[in-house]
């Protein structure tokens, strides 16, 4: 028997309290509440939304950022538990990479070079870089306190994870009030955000989760 299985097998004797992974799914109702909160009573949506929502470049924001936040929340429901196995979630966390790369590419290809670095600097990318780690910090701190009861085998990648998982939620949110539609735009300055919690989360992960 291997650590893994002896592990699988103490786990599955006898459990004390509720689920871990059904803590975390019970954690998604305060996390979002808490990004539609503070966005809707404090940000809000983009003034000229009406027309935004008939533009592709808008839309194709949430074909990267809806999928992201699914993707990421089944991984971190997976490493909720002593034994990590992403399993198939492992294979489509590049998903949501994969398609902003092809949007960047038909990007470039469809506006002058002189225009690319005008996309890529954009207007809003202070608001991004504060926005999106501000909506995210009520999910990763929710979404931690569920991890804890789980015991995951890696703390840091728990954390790591639970930070994707909680900056991609408030990324559905925040690409609703973001001027900046162009997929260089996205390419550039939302991984930077998502990036910031996602080390944070790291950072927590490592000292809250510690067996």
């Amino acid at each position: 028997m291997t650590t893994e299985d002896l592990i699988r097998a103490l786990t599955a004797d006898r459990r004390i309290g509720p689920n871990p992974r059904m803590l975390l799914l019970w954690a998604l109702v305060p996390a979002i509440a808490f990004v539609a909160i503070l966005f809707f009573s404090r940000i809000g949506f983009r003034d000229d939304i009406d027309a935004a929502l008939g533009t592709v470049r808008f839309l194709f924001k949430f074909v990267i950022v809806v999928p992201l936040a699914l993707v990421t929340l089944g991984a971190l429901f997976r490493s909720a538990g002593p034994v990590a196995t992403l399993g198939w979630w492992a294979w489509l966390l590049p998903v949501p990479a994969l398609l902003l790369c092809a949007g960047v590419a038909a990007e470039l290809l469809s506006i002058p070079r002189a225009e690319w670095m005008t996309r890529l600097i954009g207007s809003n990318a202070l608001n991004c870089m504060t926005l999106i780690p501000l909506l995210a910090s009520g999910p990763l701190a929710i979404f931690i306190a569920a991890l804890k009861r789980g015991a995951p085998a890696d703390p840091g990648l728990g954390g790591a994870i639970a930070g994707l998982a909680a900056s991609a939620i408030a990324a559905v949110f925040y690409a609703t009030n973001c001027f900046d539609d162009s997929p260089l735009f996205v390419v550039t300055w939302y991984p930077l955000a998502i990036g910031v919690v996602v080390l944070a989360g790291y950072i927590a992960g490592r000292r809250v989760l510690r067996w």
